[in-house]
Formats: structure tokens, C-alpha cells, sequence
């Protein structure tokens, strides 16, 4: 089994968690405990400046402002989508584990 994609792929989590200021690589390793609640809120935080970000140029970009392009304003509008969608398909699969753990016969 080829395990440098899964390391590839770790290492770029680790990168992404650590430029959104959740915690350092280092830091996370050496506690090896992480506060899902914190993930979970920084997750939501970057959603929601995700799309303020898109509303606002798209704002800027109707109303004329030279310094924003049409293809900034898409791309920034994709992104947006894209980080909502991840969100809802993470909740819903962690509602359909939480669902399938509540009916395990005990």
C-alpha cells in the first residue's frame, strides 16, 4: 500500500489548519488531543468570511469598482459554494453516523 498520498493529504491538512490559526503542526502533535469544538467553529468561521467575502465583491463589482474583476467575483463565489457544500455533506454525514450509533443494539 502506498502510504505518500495519505501523507501528502495529512501534510496539506496540517498546512490548512495552521494558516486558518487553529494551532501549530508541531503543537498539535505533541498534545495529540484536538478540540473538535474549536475545529468545528473555525471550520464555520472560515465559511462565513468565505461568503462575506463573496458578497462584498460582488457588491464592489456592481457597483462599478475598477479594482475588482468579473473573474475574481466568480472565483470568489465558487469558493464560497464549494466551502458550503463541504460543510453540509460533513453534517450530514455526521448526523447519519450519530443516527447509525443511536440505533447499534446495545
Amino acid at each position: 500500500m502506498d502510504t505518500s498520498a495519505v501523507n501528502s493529504l495529512l501534510a496539506q491538512m496540517r498546512a490548512a489548519a495552521a494558516a486558518a490559526g487553529l494551532r501549530e503542526p508541531n503543537q498539535a502533535a505533541q498534545t495529540g488531543k484536538v478540540d473538535f469544538a474549536e475545529l468545528l467553529k473555525a471550520s464555520l468561521d472560515g465559511v462565513a468570511q468565505a461568503q462575506a467575502k463573496s458578497e462584498a465583491m460582488q457588491k464592489a463589482f456592481v457597483l462599478g469598482d475598477n479594482s475588482v474583476s468579473l473573474s475574481d467575483t466568480m472565483i470568489s463565489m465558487q469558493k464560497a459554494s464549494i466551502s458550503l457544500q463541504t460543510t453540509i455533506q460533513v453534517r450530514n454525514k455526521v448526523v447519519q453516523a450519530y443516527n447509525d450509533i443511536m440505533n447499534m443494539q446495545v
